[in-house]
């Protein structure tokens, strides 16, 4: 089988900063790839590398069989991101946000409204599709972003911490989405910080720190031997020893007097 994404010696730098050390990795069809690492690690520069948003980069990057640089609008159809952080239009309804993005990927209003509705009731929204998203809080803001990455039906799918502000029956039903689309073939490109959710949901774990894969293989593989979760092997490559110790002082901090404050 061959990939559908490549990535070969793939070098990015700010100034000086050195952001990916030639990161090597192939993902294949039908994969769920956790892709972890703390703050700055070049998570995001990854993503952003693949979705077409970073161009000047070094090493090779290849999707379907096509170079990235090359056929750039082309892979971007194939893709459906949804950013941790995005702007919604908020003087628009979901169903005006929608069709203008379902139009922006050359779909027919009416496969767009179809499509939609379906989305949108399944995640509660059914009520609120022609109301102002100015005033939705932060889950329904996202729940609407999951069905704008997933509207024009792609096979590959860029998700960065998607389940953010969402509720417990909504994150349930994103994990069952999960695996119905890694049974339809699709690849879905995971990146979270919530250890126990990759942990059950990824076929493979990717964890990079500082730029540098320092660990790929599925949790049975990362943690032979150890017996260990996913978040102490997390901590132990990417060397954050002594939280606990951490966490104690952060208390002692919010309890401390100042000497100089007068009764």
């Amino acid at each position: 089988m061959q990939p559908i994404i490549s990535i070969t010696n793939l070098c990015k730098q700010y100034g000086e900063k050195t952001v990916l050390n030639n990161i090597n990795l192939e993902v294949y069809p039908g994969q769920i790839i956790g892709y972890i690492g703390p703050n700055g690690a070049g998570k995001s520069t990854t993503v952003k590398v693949l979705t077409g948003v970073i161009q000047d980069y070094t090493g090779n990057v290849q999707v379907a069989g096509k170079d990235l640089r090359e056929n750039l609008m082309d892979i971007k159809r194939m893709i459906g991101y949804v950013p941790e952080l995005a702007e919604l239009y908020d003087l628009l309804t979901p169903r005006e946000y929608l069709h203008f993005t379902g139009t922006l990927y050359g779909m027919d209003a009416n496969l767009i409204e179809e499509r939609m509705v379906k989305m949108l009731d399944s995640f509660g929204l059914a009520d609120n599709i022609d109301q102002r998203m100015d005033s939705f809080s932060k889950g329904m803001r996202q729940k609407v972003l999951l069905a704008s990455g997933l509207l024009h039906n792609p096979s590959i799918v860029i998700l960065d911490e998607p389940l953010s502000g969402l509720d417990a029956n909504a994150v349930i039903l994103v994990k069952e989405l999960l695996q119905r689309l890694k049974q339809e073939g699709k690849t879905i490109f995971y990146c979270s910080h919530m250890m126990d959710v990759v942990e059950k949901v990824s076929d493979t774990i990717v964890l990079i720190d500082k730029g540098i894969i320092l660990a790929n293989g599925t949790f049975e593989e990362l943690r032979a031997g150890s017996g260990q979760s996913l978040e102490q092997i997390f901590s132990k490559l990417t060397m954050a020893d002594n939280l606990m110790g951490k966490a104690g002082d952060f208390a002692s901090a919010m309890t401390s007097n100042n000497t100089n404050e007068q009764l």
